[in-house]
């Protein structure tokens, strides 16, 4: 099971947000790429990268209105990536069209990861499979209260996790990162029971997000790999250091 480190930008920032909210954020640190070597260093053999401006406002939201002359999100991504370019990165956050999603990886990002153009543009996800290819193309299941929700987390679409997992599964994604909204940031505890269950049901490799606290939340969630878990992303439990990111990854695999 592979754990990813999540860097979340804001405003060109490393920030975290208590279940997605805008005006609950806590700033970490001003160098995202430094942020990205010190978690390599660690033993990451991945890194999940968020444009939380993007996923606020789209691709356009890229971070300026957060400080006078700030480098943009997406100049942050090439950043990271440059600073280290054997370490796969995974990007997300306000890609609502081919071009974004073009962009993104010529930034160096190794797999893209949709989420609001998943749910209102299915056929734009398929488009981007056929050109890309499934190991390139991800989608994010966000949930809360039974609903994905989308446009970074602000709108309720209707549809269930689900559901939407089975239709991206038929147009030929392979994996989705599930996120459960309610435990983002306030280190509750992984729904490991939810991740597994959905895996299961859509057929999908999930990425669990939301909530990892302990060491006992990787352990099990280790044992749903067979149900179809590929890794999890861990943020604010190795920001705050409830969790060690190399004790993680030992216990993860």
């Amino acid at each position: 099971m592979i754990v990813l480190p999540a860097i979340d930008l804001r405003g060109g920032r490393v920030v975290r947000l208590r279940q997605g909210q805008a005006d609950q954020e806590t700033v970490y640190d001003d160098d995202p790429a430094a942020v990205a070597r010190r978690w390599v260093a660690q033993g990451a053999e991945w890194l999940h990268v968020v444009n939380l401006d993007g996923a606020l406002g789209g691709m356009a939201g890229r971070g300026r209105d957060r400080g006078a002359g700030r480098p943009d999100n997406l100049q942050r991504l090439q950043e990271i990536c440059a600073a280290v370019p054997a370490t796969p990165v995974q990007f997300g956050g306000g890609l609502r069209s081919l071009e974004d999603i073009e962009r993104a990886l010529e930034l160096g990002a190794v797999r893209v990861v949709l989420g609001t153009v998943a749910v209102q543009q299915p056929d734009l996800v398929a488009q981007a499979l056929s050109r890309y290819g499934a190991e390139r193309i991800g989608v994010s299941i966000d949930v809360r209260d039974g609903q994905v929700a989308t446009h970074g987390w602000c709108k309720a679409s209707g549809t269930t996790a689900s559901a939407l997992g089975r239709a991206m599964r038929e147009r030929g994604v392979r994996y989705a990162v599930y996120t459960d909204i309610r435990r983002d940031g306030v280190l509750c505890g992984l729904d490991v029971e939810a991740a597994a269950a959905l895996a299961q049901a859509i057929g999908l490799r999930i990425i669990a997000a939301g909530g990892a606290a302990t060491l006992a939340d990787l352990r099990r969630l280790r044992l749903q790999a067979e149900a179809g878990i590929e890794g999890v992303i861990i943020g604010q439990a190795l920001y705050c250091r409830a969790l060690s990111l190399p004790e993680a990854i030992r216990i993860a695999t």
